[in-house]
């Protein structure tokens, strides 16, 4: 099943669990039928990341062109607050951000394409993250943009005064100081 979001190019994808006594089987990449549902796009990593404790924020990162990603998230353990925040030049939802719970219990993924800062705060102890990646990490294209930036404005939906962060994020620039690499190209 796959739902829109109010930024129309970010989706939520939740595949179909059969659960029995045992547990459950997910299905949760199958190229043929996610390229159905979002498009042509070709995943070449894969990334896992533990958070141990609750309030450990990532992000708001991106990796600009030439080697921009797009991202399929999500949790195999635990509960986030995933956050994509649209910073394609010339978009109509440019500034805009949409949040959506992600968790092993609900089995949701968010796919975020290119052009988006993307970030998560954890909402419970050892919460791993899993997420594919449409280009291979490269460190002359990785930013940070601040993830409470108030001219942003995300809803963390818990206080973030006191979140755990890496050094990187903690020193990010603000938004009003971040130039966009990203450009919107509108489709038919």
């Amino acid at each position: 099943m796959i739902n829109d979001t109010k930024i129309p190019s970010v989706k939520v994808i939740t595949p179909k669990r059969f659960t029995d006594e045992r547990g459950f089987f997910s299905e949760t990449w199958n190229q043929k039928t996610f390229s159905g549902l979002v498009g042509d796009v070709a995943f070449v990593q894969d990334n896992h990341s533990l958070s141990v404790d609750v309030g450990t924020v990532r992000g708001l990162h991106y990796q600009s062109p030439p080697h921009a990603q797009a991202k399929l998230v999500r949790v195999g353990r635990g509960r986030i607050l995933d956050v994509a925040v649209d910073v394609r030049v010339g978009s109509p939802t440019y500034g805009e951000w949409i949040a959506e719970e992600l968790s092993a219990e609900n089995g949701k993924q968010l796919y975020i394409p290119a052009g988006f800062l993307h970030g998560f705060i954890t909402l419970e102890i050892n919460t791993e993250l899993l997420y594919k990646c449409s280009d291979y990490y490269a460190p002359e294209c990785d930013g940070v943009v601040r993830f409470n930036d108030p001219d942003i404005g995300i809803d963390w939906e818990m206080a973030t005064d006191h979140v755990i962060l890496s050094q990187k994020d903690a020193e990010a620039p603000f938004f009003g100081d971040f130039i966009s690499p990203f450009r919107y190209e509108e489709t038919v």
